[in-house]
């Protein structure tokens, strides 16, 4: 193993779009890969979460149980965990359905909406939280980078920043929805 930072991406509920935007960064993860080793991402073939990671960025609300678990686990076993995009900053989009009850939400979803099968899932799809509500709101979190998603450019700077040891100053860098 090397002496570079460790580094893990986690998707919980969103779009994509963020590890989209990290795909973005186009040769410049060339650049990254010399300062960090990617460990673990919904972009390799890595099942299991390591035993530490030095930072963790994660895209997404936490609004299932395997959500909840995952954003535990990942917490437990990150030194600096960054919340990626406004579904993680806020829980954006997929806390619209805050609003409404989670029965409501299955019954639309597999009764209404279905032609074939309609019966609400008991296996593949992990059961929803009452809430979808922001990774903060579950685990500590260190740095926050609001956007929808947030451009290439700002997630290169956080990462450069982080992987040389410093917190980034996000001033100027991104804004929520953009």
């Amino acid at each position: 193993m090397s002496n570079k930072t460790k580094l893990a991406t986690v998707w919980l509920d969103g779009c994509s779009g963020c590890h989209m935007s990290f795909l973005d960064i186009d040769e410049r993860l060339v650049d990254l890969a010399q300062l960090a080793d990617l460990l673990y991402s919904p972009l390799v073939d890595h099942k299991t979460f390591p035993d530490m990671v030095d930072v963790t960025l994660v895209e997404g609300a936490v609004s299932s149980e395997e959500d909840y678990e995952k954003i535990q686990k990942v917490r437990a076993h990150t030194k600096i965990l960054v919340s990626l995009g406004d579904c993680a900053v806020t829980a954006n989009v997929p806390g619209m359905r805050n609003p409404f009850k989670v029965a409501a939400l299955y019954d639309r979803a597999y009764h209404e909406n279905a032609q074939l099968n309609q019966q609400i899932p008991v296996q593949v799809i992990p059961p929803l939280r009452e809430m979808s509500v922001p990774v903060h709101q579950v685990v500590p979190v260190d740095v926050f980078v609001p956007g929808c998603p947030p451009s290439a450019d700002t997630i290169f700077f956080v990462l450069t920043e982080l992987l040389n040891g410093r917190k980034p100053d996000l001033t100027g860098h991104t804004r929520f929805g953009a």
